[in-house]
């Protein structure tokens, strides 16, 4: 997101359970709403965005809001970070939120699970809202957790690959790979050695490399986190052993991951004006459409092509597709406010104009199926290639859990150990990787 502050550093902590009181409700069945929709209130919303041109952009969409709705009026917090948003849900009390918004999606089975939001399955009924007809698969998929859906989308992300189009001019290369045997060739003819350093870094490949998380590595490989029967499946399916295999095969080709590392530590704040992408540190880079945005602020001196990421050699026919997430929307279970809440939140969510318009102001994925074909879109050119994405049939996003995102932190600090060369059997890593991710969720349950 253009100036979406720390998206990949943030982490909800939701450690408790927050129970959902029952009550008569004329909106949600077993939540705490027991207001009218349509007498004059104020419901209070939380959100984490704090750029300037982020928080105009929410208060436009709200005051839209309270012009169509004239007897609901919105208090907006933001800068409300994910420590803060955990501890009022956990909390409860009259001081608390009514309507929040988080960047962390991977939390969302936690969040859902634990009853830390509501369950807002009542209120799609009683609204008759066709979530097949509104949203992405999934959007659906990652707002949702075993059947439980406690979140909407609020924009997306799409992940893809940028590059610098002089330096590939320079190299020779006239098109950006589609495979990563491809990405391999380009990445080294891309890459400049310096002594122990670079002058030029074709791709930084290392786990700590920014966007260069596991996750968005795997979505170009087809995989399962989890078999039929909620193991996890990182030991068993072959794709995770080829995409590390891979991504150690590109560190080691680059340099080794000490060398790479010490450059990595050369480069700028991922949310400034020195990202190394921006410096011309490095050639390609894996990132979010948001980063079209910081290129314009940040004035970079040459030409910047984006294209999907590549896919595994045996999947070319899925070239095209990526990783997705994006900001989830939901209700705080102790409101007492949740009936006109839940206004807020359809608005936000499911209004082609205002998802329009928000998407517009922080240059953002659309998280509709309407708002993605809307004419009223304004984007660079190259923004296409992200809503392309988002619209591949085969772009996913990473399982829910009941225990959020522990298992990829899991799988991650493994991922990390191969890449340093600190594991001698990858199969035997990715086996005890996987029952430590069984035993932390069954402990979580």
């Amino acid at each position: 997101m253009p100036v979406r502050l720390r998206r990949t550093a943030l982490t909800l902590a939701v450690t408790a359970s927050t129970a959902v009181l029952a009550t008569a409700c004329t909106g949600s069945a077993g939540n705490t709403a027991t207001d009218d929709a349509n007498a004059r209130t104020t419901i209070t919303f939380w959100h984490g965005w704090s750029a300037p041109a982020e928080v105009k952009a929410i208060q436009d969409n709200v005051d839209r809001f309270e012009k169509a709705h004239p007897n609901i009026t919105v208090k907006v917090v933001g800068n409300i970070n994910d420590d803060k948003l955990n501890q009022a849900l956990r909390a409860g009390g009259s001081n608390g939120p009514d309507v929040v918004s988080s960047f962390t999606t991977a939390n969302v089975g936690k969040f859902c699970a634990s009853g830390a939001l509501a369950d807002l399955a009542p209120f799609i009924a009683k609204d008759k809202l066709d979530l097949d007809k509104t949203f992405p698969k999934v959007l659906q998929e990652y707002t949702q957790f075993e059947g439980r859906r406690c979140t909407l989308p609020l924009l997306s992300d799409a992940y893809g690959l940028y590059y610098n189009k002089d330096a590939f001019e320079a190299a020779g290369i006239t098109a950006p790979p589609k495979t990563w045997s491809e990405f391999t060739t380009v990445a080294k003819k891309l890459t400049k050695h310096k002594g122990d350093s670079y002058e030029q870094l074709g791709f930084m490949p290392n786990y700590l490399g920014y966007e260069t998380v596991v996750s968005h590595y795997m979505s170009q490989w087809n995989h399962r986190y989890f078999d039929e029967n909620g193991k996890s499946n990182v030991a068993k399916d072959p794709a995770f052993a080829e995409m590390m295999t891979y991504q150690k095969s590109l560190v080691d080709g680059l340099g080794g991951f000490a060398k790479l590392d010490r450059y990595r530590t050369t480069f700028g704040d991922e949310w400034g004006a020195k990202h190394p992408f921006h410096t011309g540190q490095v050639a390609m880079q894996l990132d979010g459409e948001w980063r079209l945005n910081f290129l314009k602020e940040a004035k970079v001196g040459f030409e910047v092509g984006v294209a999907p990421l590549p896919v595994a050699d045996d999947e070319v026919a899925e070239y095209g597709k990526g990783y997705l997430s994006g900001t989830i929307m939901g209700i705080a279970p102790q409101s007492r406010k949740q009936n006109a809440a839940w206004q807020l939140v359809k608005y936000m969510t499911t209004n082609t104009e205002a998802v329009v318009n928000f998407a517009n102001g922080i240059g953002n994925v659309p998280s509709t199926l309407e708002a993605l074909k809307s004419p009223a879109l304004k984007f660079d050119p190259r923004f296409k290639t992200f809503l392309d994405i988002a619209q591949h049939p085969r772009s996913t996003t990473s399982d829910g859990a009941v225990n959020g995102s522990a298992y990829q932190d899991t799988l991650s600090s493994f991922a990390q150990k191969y890449e340093k060369g600190q594991v001698e059997d990858l199969r035997k890593g990715l086996e005890e990787t996987a029952a430590q991710i069984d035993r932390d969720i069954a402990q979580a349950k």
